[in-house]
């Protein structure tokens, strides 16, 4: 019996300067089959570098073409759909911004204070990405039911709403 390999994502915290240059502004997405916001990422593809997978996520998801600057570090995630995410601080260097079919709305929040409807699991690692010169760090989520809860009231709450 052969045991299954773990689900391992990517995923990207994109910064740049705020707008009228107070601050720094983080990229959240808006899936079409989730509503809350999260990190643009996803699964590499057979042959792929985690860096090429996120490389190519990022552009599908929101038209953008990214360096990545650091890596911020591994959650290993447990209970609710188990998998490791990879996490890096990215910057963008071109392309144009544009929602796709997978995640129909993006928007810039300020990084220090992220929306209400942001995914708990997201806080942390987009935390850790805002401290400069910090080493890549290695960490358990747990989502059991109070974390799965936070988040269908999230989802919920932006489709009774509406949105994206």
């Amino acid at each position: 019996m052969s045991e299954r390999e773990p689900l391992v994502i990517v995923q990207a915290v994109i910064l740049r300067d705020a707008v009228g240059g107070s601050g720094r502004e983080v990229l959240l997405s808006v899936r079409s089959d989730l509503f809350g916001w999260e990190l643009p990422g996803g699964t590499p593809e057979a042959g792929e570098t985690r860096e090429e997978s996120l490389a190519r996520e990022v552009r599908e998801e929101t038209g953008l073409e990214i360096a990545i600057e650091a890596a911020v570090g591994d959650w290993v995630r447990r209970g609710f759909r188990p998998h490791t995410a990879r996490i890096y601080r990215c910057r963008v260097v071109g392309g144009g911004e544009r929602p796709s079919h997978e995640t129909p709305r993006l928007a810039w929040f300020d990084a220090d204070d992220p929306p209400p409807a942001l995914f708990p699991w997201y806080r942390e690692p987009l935390a850790d990405a805002l401290v400069p010169g910090k080493a890549p760090v290695a960490r358990e989520d747990w989502q059991g039911p109070g974390t799965i809860w936070r988040a269908m009231k999230i989802d919920l709450g932006m489709r009774w709403r509406g949105l994206p």
